[in-house]
């Protein structure tokens, strides 16, 4: 299935900022996953780790897209302050399951932010599908299996601190 045939397009905006060989972005356009994007959409959801709004299931009746700013973590408070189109949201805590920065809470790739966002939104079999490109994909699902059935059963924010004090998360 492309991300055309999906219910749910999949973008990237790819700022080139780290080694291209382990670009989970790169990799998702290569496999025909993701679309590659110069400019975010209007009305796409833009993953925003500094956004003020944290991904909840009924944003998917607001946008037909999910966008990611592929950017490295050490520039990334810098990156997003510049203006990018869409509606911005933050994921919920997750632990990331690559080998670079496994079980920190919070330091996901793209893959796995784009992942966690379609699994919270109810695009399961899609989310998993990217996972399956990675052989640590597995990983991050199985980290955050819980808390991505809760996070996407959340009606509102106030309902994430609850979650996160029932896995003994401290955020």
């Amino acid at each position: 299935m492309s991300f055309e045939l999906s219910q749910m397009q999949i973008n990237v905006l790819l700022l080139k900022q780290d080694d291209p060989k382990k670009c989970t972005a790169e990799k998702l356009v290569k496999f025909g996953l993701a679309k590659k994007v110069k400019k975010t959409p209007k009305n796409t959801l833009v993953l925003d780790p500094f956004a003020k709004k944290i991904l909840l299931p009924n944003d998917k009746k607001i946008v037909h897209s999910v966008t990611a700013i592929d950017c490295s973590w050490n520039l990334a408070d810098q990156t997003f302050t510049s203006k990018f189109s869409g509606i911005h949201r933050k994921l919920p805590p997750l632990f990331a399951g690559n080998p670079v920065n496994y079980s920190k809470l919070g330091k996901l790739t793209t893959v796995e932010a784009i992942s966690g966002s379609l699994l919270i939104l109810g695009f399961k079999e899609l989310g998993l599908q990217l996972l399956d490109k990675f052989k640590w994909g597995h990983t991050f699902y199985e980290l955050n299996q819980n808390l991505l059935k809760d996070y996407s059963k959340a009606d509102s924010e106030e309902q994430i601190p609850d979650i996160l004090k029932e896995y003994a998360i401290v955020h």
